[in-house]
């Protein structure tokens, strides 16, 4: 028994080994990639599937999670499995030209080889993210291939050969080594290495540190702290999981002594954990992902997202500083950390680095440049802080950043056979039609059903793959109302550009004469509607062009990502509810309500997006958004808490709800500012309701 002991130690040494110097391999492989050298795009990402698919086999068994023991036997199996999914992906790349001189006809090794790529693909996913997309991929698979053909109506298609789908699969533009995958050996692996050189370098203690230092003292302040610091470590790992994992094992206890309530604490941990996913500038690989679909650039989408971003972490922020309140919360007086301190003990390794990447992708450098510079920038700052980075910890730096890649690039490839699918099928058109008609062009009711279908499809997706899947299917549709909105107003107000008017002319000459004059906004919606379909794509292109479509284009996107959030915290499944209730040590579901009720940001921001310009308007429309709506969040908390600063009965929290809807609805800078003016005197009337007590220290 000792000998067997021994020898599975000495295996998992030898596992652990190969798994460090492979992710180093693979780590300065992609770094060539992306500074260095230019290969063609399919061996490119033949060879970032081939690295992950050995990482994977190793990291994640056939049988049981990451890090379960297993026999030589099981053992042996992965590595082979691992093995042969490498040596398909290149020798497939490999034939590529001698495929085409045949007339795309694959021989009988590539059959297999294609065959056991896919099987690799499935495989791999499943061990890594569950059995939901390796379902849809072979539903979607077979669809085009066989059970297409005996549906009817709409979504009835003619099958392809297996041939046709074995090589659209693997050469097409959107199959396993098409334009997703590019997005994970490009923008993703470059950025999640930057997080790995940040995390090595002391940045993650850095950031709770100076959370602590900033917030800790306040009324509330370990909730601050939370907050706080999971959106500084969401700009790190743009993970809301590794978040909660990494920052609530010190903040969510921090809370409980503080007196918050346990299941409050884990709730706020989740919320403001799911919140670093849409913190700038990584924001997952949800905004590489964006900025390949819709050709807007990358530095656009982070530079639009922060404000959003902070008046998500706003709303978490007020949950924490009502419930202070209602639970009388005292101010922890453990550890006296001054700000300056942090910074000088480990500021520059955090702050440099952001500052060098932020500042390249102003300058116009590109993402994957810009993250490679920021990484040098990381190992130089490090020198003037006692954890220097040296040759051992840049391995270490380079080894974790593949084994932290390794489930999105396994995700971000295999999903590339769904999106195949939805390309060739025209399936995503079909599913936008239909959201267009469940809604009856009404843009609230499109926005609801794609958060339920957003819901249904997190309980088994990691976020961005539910955002890639419902941004192919539903963001033509939800761009197509967007844009109707602004073509009602164009009608209404008689703006329409004289080519717009001859295309309402060809398809409705009666109407005509109505055009130039102005009308009910009701009666505008009524012209539009009665244009036939196939002349309303023309009528959109026409009279909604340039920076008007672009913004309808990515508030669409916008829209989709913030949703695809939502199944973090809402239950039945809501894995970072559920790994902040294991720290907290609370009942996951009663958790995952709380962190639910606390994300309410990820709900009311999609609104500001499709009916206000606060992603592409001027600065003064922006900053006026962005200030009446941090009020509106404060009020709407308050209504929903039944708190301010003291309790609210059930007249002010009514009237706390009706000024937050017009706080944050679009309206006129008279009635925002009236509204304001009445939250304010209500918040003065709660405060002067405060009864006077002695604040505890502890």
């Amino acid at each position: 028994m000792k000998i067997r002991k021994k020898d599975r130690s000495a295996d998992l040494d030898w596992v652990e080994k190969a798994l460090f110097f492979i992710g180093i391999a693979v780590s300065l492989l992609h770094i060539y990639f992306n500074i260095f050298g230019i290969l063609p795009g399919l061996w490119q990402n033949a060879l970032h599937y081939s690295g992950f698919a050995l990482l994977c086999a190793l990291s994640y068994p056939m049988f049981g999670g990451p890090g379960e023991k297993r026999s030589n036997l099981t053992l042996t199996v992965d590595i082979s499995i691992g093995l042969t999914a490498a040596a398909s992906a290149i020798y497939l790349i490999s034939m590529e030209d001698a495929i085409y001189a045949r007339g795309v006809h694959l021989a009988t090794s590539e059959w297999i080889a294609g065959i056991l790529l896919i099987l690799s693909a499935l495989e791999f996913t499943r061990r890594t993210t569950g059995w939901i997309i390796p379902v849809l991929i072979i539903l979607a698979l077979t669809y085009v291939g066989w059970w297409g053909s005996l549906l009817d109506g709409v979504f009835k298609f003619s099958g392809l050969t297996a041939e046709t789908i074995l090589f659209r699969s693997i050469y097409g533009d959107d199959g396993i080594f098409g334009n997703i995958a590019r997005i994970s050996s490009t923008f993703v692996f470059m950025f999640i290495l930057f997080g790995a050189f940040l995390l090595r370098s002391g940045a993650g203690d850095f950031v709770i540190n100076l959370a602590q230092a900033v917030a800790g003292k306040t009324v509330g302040g370990p909730g601050l702290v939370a907050v706080f610091s999971s959106g500084l470590t969401g700009t790190i790992s743009g993970s809301a999981v590794a978040n909660t994992a990494s920052t609530g094992v010190i903040t969510i206890p921090l809370m409980k002594k503080a007196g918050f309530p346990a299941k409050f604490a884990a709730g706020v941990e989740a919320a403001a954990s799911t919140g670093g996913q849409l913190m700038p500038p990584i924001m997952g690989a949800g905004a590489f992902v964006m900025a390949s679909y819709t050709q807007i650039p990358y530095t656009t989408i982070v530079t639009v997202s922060v404000l959003p971003a902070v008046l998500y972490f706003a709303t978490v922020a007020f949950f924490v500083r009502i419930e202070a309140k209602k639970s009388n919360v005292k101010v922890v007086e453990d550890e006296r950390l001054k700000a300056m301190d942090v910074l000088k003990q480990g500021g520059l390794p955090f702050l440099l680095p952001i500052t060098v990447l932020i500042g390249l992708l102003i300058f116009g450098f590109t993402p994957t440049y810009a993250a490679g510079i920021s990484i040098m920038a990381v190992i130089v700052a490090s020198w003037v802080t006692p954890n220097k980075m040296g040759l051992t910890a840049i391995l270490d730096a380079l080894a974790l950043g593949a084994k932290n890649m390794i489930m999105t690039a396994i995700l971000l490839c295999s999903v590339g056979l769904i999106v195949n699918v939805i390309a060739t099928a025209g399936i995503g058109n079909t599913f936008s039609l239909m959201i267009t008609n469940w809604a009856g062009n009404n843009l609230v009711i499109a926005i609801i059903l794609i958060a339920l279908a957003s819901l249904v499809l997190g309980m088994g997706l990691p976020v961005t793959a539910a955002y890639i899947v419902l941004g192919t299917l539903s963001a033509p549709a939800l761009y197509n109302l967007i844009i109707d909105n602004q073509l009602i107003g164009l009608i209404a107000g008689g703006l329409l550009s004289e080519e717009a008017k001859a295309v309402f002319m060809l398809a409705l000459p009666e109407k005509a004469a109505l055009l130039g004059q102005t009308m009910g906004l009701d009666q505008a919606a009524a012209l539009l509607a009665a244009v036939p379909p196939d002349l309303a794509g023309t009528l959109r292109d026409l009279a909604v062009t340039g920076e008007a479509a672009t913004l309808a284009l990515l508030s669409a996107h916008m829209i989709i990502f913030w949703l695809s959030q939502d199944s973090n915290v809402t239950p039945p499944v809501c894995l970072t509810a559920f790994t902040a209730a294991a720290i907290a040590k609370t009942p996951p579901m009663s958790t995952g309500l709380e962190s639910w009720k606390i994300a309410k940001g990820i709900y009311i921001m999609p609104l500001l997006f499709a009916y206000t310009p606060f992603l592409g308007g001027s600065w003064y429309e922006v900053i006026k958004i962005f200030l009446f709506a941090l009020v509106g969040l404060y009020a709407f908390t308050g209504a929903l808490q039944g708190h301010l600063e003291n309790r609210l009965n059930w007249l002010f929290r009514l009237i706390s709800l009706i000024l937050a809807f017009f706080l944050l609805a679009p309206s006129s800078l008279v009635i925002h500012l009236s509204a304001a003016a009445c939250f304010g005197v209500l918040l003065f009337i709660n405060i002067k309701g405060i009864p006077k007590r002695t604040v505890v220290s502890q």
